[in-house]
């Protein structure tokens, strides 16, 4: 018996773009659904002007950034700014499962495409935003970028080193946190549609989603009045705990201690039995209380190793250690090729390149990426004609009519 997507046959109409959006709908992309992005190149999605650009050659399909993050998906140019585009762009939500946007609040209310609208074309329709801070409260009407929401959320007040002011984090958390945790709700709505019947409008402020991956750093503020310290990649409970430089240019592998008798397994590994011995780390408090000691002396061992030898040792030794990957670590990883989570599919424009697949895999469902992300408008005609039910002369108006730009 073949497996079917878990959402084969689901529609969804995506007036999303940058980061947050586009990883919620390719979630549902990869569980099956008909992804239809609608795009204008009179402003582009900025991911599709953002490097690394194949062949280091710019254009509107070549960004990695982009083919990455739509992939399954189809497209349609629809200048949304004319009242005929919105008319079609009626049309398609009347015909799709869910519509999701990200625009700031408000904004597709404006355009005569908010939940009311939608609902009155479709009443079992699922619509969700994922705004920067949701539709309702004193902020809900600032546009948001995943980067301001580091800050926002706590996470740089706890991220960085002792004695130093807070970091950001390297990515732009609230993009995928909240892309991930739509995906999530809309699943949940539509198993309440298969009970009931009914549709819901979801309201998700990407912030929110932000703070709710610091449980921990907040708890503590709440419950002790206590903010935790910024200590680098060290652990309160832990030592040593971090990531530690080896030979070779920038590499660097990380090693986590985790109680008194995987020190034991490590000082024996590192420096015998004068380091097993050694009184100030017998225990954790004594380590921790001499911890800018006890790194100089892993590093000493780390620094004239390879990362990958200095790995096996310490595996082989049971102590929790692994290389800090690069890219090309993972591009190149057997194990990652093994199960199949790097994909390989021809692009129209770019050809065949390697991205990043389906981080699951589920044994009764047909759960995979489809397609290679599509170039900008590529579906425009079949959309206009199979899902919004236009005839040709009417799709050739509107693009006469620069509605279609």
């Amino acid at each position: 018996m073949s497996r079917r997507a878990p959402l084969e046959g689901v529609r969804v109409a995506d007036f999303t773009w940058v980061w947050a959006g586009p990883f919620c709908t390719l979630q549902l992309a990869h569980l099956g659904a008909e992804v239809i992005r609608v795009e204008t190149a009179t402003r582009l999605c900025v991911t599709r002007l953002l490097p690394p650009f194949d062949g280091f050659q710019p254009g509107p399909n070549r960004s990695g950034y982009f083919n990455q993050y739509n992939q399954g998906k189809k497209s349609i140019t629809l200048d949304l700014k004319r009242p005929e585009a919105i008319e079609v762009a009626k049309r398609l939500c009347a015909a799709s499962d869910i519509v999701v946007e990200n625009f700031a609040a408000g904004v597709m209310d404006r355009m005569g495409l908010g939940y009311d609208v939608v609902r009155g074309l479709r009443p079992d329709a699922i619509m969700i935003a994922l705004s920067g801070y949701g539709a309702t409260g004193p902020d809900n009407d600032k546009v948001s970028y995943g980067p301001a929401q580091v800050p926002l959320s706590g996470m740089s007040s706890v991220t960085g080193y002792r004695g130093h002011p807070p970091m950001h984090v390297g990515i732009s958390y609230g993009d995928p946190t909240g892309g991930l945790h739509g995906a999530v709700a809309v699943l949940a709505a539509l198993l309440y549609r298969a009970r009931t019947g009914r549709g819901q409008y979801i309201d998700l402020s990407q912030w929110e989603t932000s703070m709710a991956v610091l449980p921990d750093a907040i708890l503590e503020q709440t419950m002790n009045g206590m903010a935790p310290p910024r200590d680098g990649n060290r652990d309160p409970h832990m030592a040593p705990h971090g990531v530690f430089q080896t030979a070779g240019e920038d590499r660097w592998i990380a090693i986590a201690i985790e109680d008194d008798d995987a020190w034991q397994r490590f000082a024996h590994l590192v420096g015998g039995s004068a380091l097993a011995g050694d009184p100030r780390f017998a225990t954790v408090a004594g380590r921790k209380r001499h911890e800018d000691e006890l790194e100089e002396l892993v590093i000493a061992w780390t620094a004239g190793r390879e990362p990958d030898d200095a790995v096996r040792l310490l595996q082989e030794a049971g102590i929790a250690a692994f290389v800090s990957a690069t890219n090309r670590d993972l591009a190149e990883d057997p194990h990652l090729a093994a199960r199949g989570f790097p994909v390989m599919l021809e692009h129209p424009e770019v050809g065949t390149k390697m991205h990043l697949g389906v981080p699951w895999r589920m044994s009764r469902s047909d759960s995979r990426v489809r397609s290679a992300a599509p170039c900008i408008g590529a579906d425009t005609d079949q959309v206009l004609r199979d899902v919004c039910g236009l005839a040709p002369d009417d799709i050739e108006r509107l693009r006469a009519a620069g509605a279609l730009a």
